[in-house]
């Protein structure tokens, strides 16, 4: 089978965890062996997140000249090839002589989404209430509460094509395992001569690795997180894990537009358009989810 695979950035910098090079490479390391174990039996596109990352760029950036920030799409191109890399890096363990190769991407969003005039995404570390209100001052971010903290939010056009998708088709079809569209993918508008622009937003990385698995043909998609699946009634006490599920019933709930939601969008489209099979849950579970013995489950895989 074909599955495309999408890593949380959340799972990769978890939450409340100190935003270091050693903790990412540590849950990394997770990743990497629950890809692995998926890869030596299907094969594999990875993509990944890179919320955290991404937000830990622009204050480093900021830090360093807060006159002239980075735009946000260098700083994706920047976090895509460092977390590929970290990926690649720990999968050639795992997989010896497999040939990997990540990608940097570009996602053509349109100019006149309307996300650009409703920030959204939330990316980089959570704040307390008295640094969320000195940040707000002093960058002139917009911040929006995310659990017990605030985080800042940036534009999420949505994805409408992917630029390299041929080259992304012809690495599998050579056999290579690929990283690509990772964070969404480098936000870019395409202009009427086919001139290219970056943008300042951060494409939802779910919806973007639902139009991968689209256009690559894949069987499945894999939205692993740091959560064991979808629940009903989350945040109280009567809360219950969903398992095998309809895109129907997931369209009813309620869920969190900076986390749950998108995964659950994304699931519902890709299952929608191409009748295949689509799993959340956590990232250890990935091959239980294949399964059928863990995580929230749409479609149904090729016998």
């Amino acid at each position: 089978m074909r599955l495309v695979v999408a890593l949380g950035g959340n799972a990769l910098l978890r939450r409340g965890e100190p935003l270091t090079a050693e903790a990412q490479d540590a849950n990394i390391a997770i990743a990497a062996r629950a890809v692995a174990a998926v890869a030596e039996q299907h094969d594999v596109i990875v993509t990944h997140g890179n919320g955290p990352q991404v937000g830990l760029l622009a204050l480093q950036a900021a830090a360093f000249d807060a006159e002239s920030p980075w735009p946000l799409d260098l700083l994706g191109a920047e976090s895509e090839g460092m977390i590929g890399y970290l990926i690649e890096r720990a999968l050639i363990g795992h997989l010896p002589g497999r040939p990997i190769a990540t990608l940097l991407t570009q996602v053509e969003v349109a100019a006149d989404d309307p996300a650009f005039t409703n920030p959204s995404k939330p990316i980089g570390p959570v704040y307390d209430a008295e640094a969320r209100t000195r940040i707000e001052a002093s960058r002139g971010w917009p911040m929006a509460p995310d659990g017990t903290g605030w985080r800042r939010v940036v534009p999420s056009p949505a994805p409408v094509r992917i630029l390299e998708i041929l080259t992304i088709r012809h690495l599998i079809a050579e056999g290579i395992l690929v990283i690509c569209a990772g964070g969404g993918g480098i936000p870019v508008i395409v202009g009427p001569r086919g001139t290219v622009h970056g943008v300042e937003a951060v494409i939802d990385k779910d919806r973007t690795a639902a139009l991968l698995a689209r256009d690559v043909g894949a069987d499945g998609l894999l939205l692993l997180t740091d959560v064991d699946a979808v629940y009903r009634d989350w945040g109280t006490e009567a809360r219950q894990p969903i398992g095998e599920t309809t895109t129907e019933e997931l369209a009813a709930l309620e869920l969190d537009p900076g986390s749950m939601g998108p995964k659950v969008g994304a699931a519902c489209e890709f299952v929608s358009n191409t009748g295949s099979f689509a799993g959340i849950g956590r990232l250890a579970d990935a091959g239980a989810i294949l399964a059928g013995e863990a995580g929230t489950r749409l479609g149904r895989l090729p016998a």
